[in-house]
């Protein structure tokens, strides 16, 4: 991976809610990467440049809203000739029950417009997505007012404990092991680094 984007909205008032699992997640990944998201007005959004054994990876939290996501992940992808299939957007996934996180790649944005945004700005749909579980509120019509507000506190605590396995995959992804990542992941497989 060359490039890892959390998406969500900007914004105190959007900081706790269900659409800001990416970013939730990116700040972990930072924090456990010891670098600092910095703003990048180029980029519309908070940057960090994280070094490894294999290269560089940039960390990504766009500063636009979430339907216009795309617009912070072409420019950075384009500027630094980043390839779709080494991008992974990290979102929150309304079919997926909270403490549940999938990885894939490609695929449908059910209706996700963030991604839905990404998929038009590459022009592809050809990246990877670790999707972290928040659940549905069981109508169309009450999505909007449920990704809008903070899960409760059962909710918190089971998609914490999925952002924590899929950190734990982490550096499988990095490295490009995205099959031993995927089989970690979604069994709890032991897997070695070299898989």
């Amino acid at each position: 991976m060359k490039l890892v984007v959390g998406l969500g909205n900007p914004g105190r008032e959007y900081e706790h809610t269900r659409h800001n699992a990416g970013f939730w997640w990116l700040a972990l990944l930072a924090t456990e990467e010891r670098v600092t998201l910095k703003h990048e007005a180029r980029f519309h959004g908070a940057v960090a440049r994280v070094v490894h054994a294999q290269g560089e990876c940039w960390l990504l939290q766009p500063d636009t809203f979430m339907n216009l996501s795309g617009r912070s992940v072409a420019a950075l992808a384009r500027f630094y000739k980043i390839e779709s299939e080494q991008i992974l957007i990290v979102h929150d996934e309304l079919d997926l029950p909270p403490g549940a996180a999938k990885l894939k790649k490609g695929g449908g944005v059910s209706g996700h417009n963030g991604l839905k945004d990404i998929s038009a700005q590459l022009g592809t749909r050809d990246f990877w997505r670790l999707r972290l579980g928040i659940g549905h509120p069981g109508e169309s019509s009450a999505v909007v007012g449920f990704v809008l507000n903070p899960p409760r506190r059962e909710e918190a605590g089971l998609i914490a404990e999925a952002m924590a396995n899929s950190l734990a995959v982490w550096p499988l992804l990095r490295d490009g092991h995205t099959q031993a990542a995927m089989l970690k992941l979604h069994t709890g497989a032991k897997t070695s680094g070299n898989a």
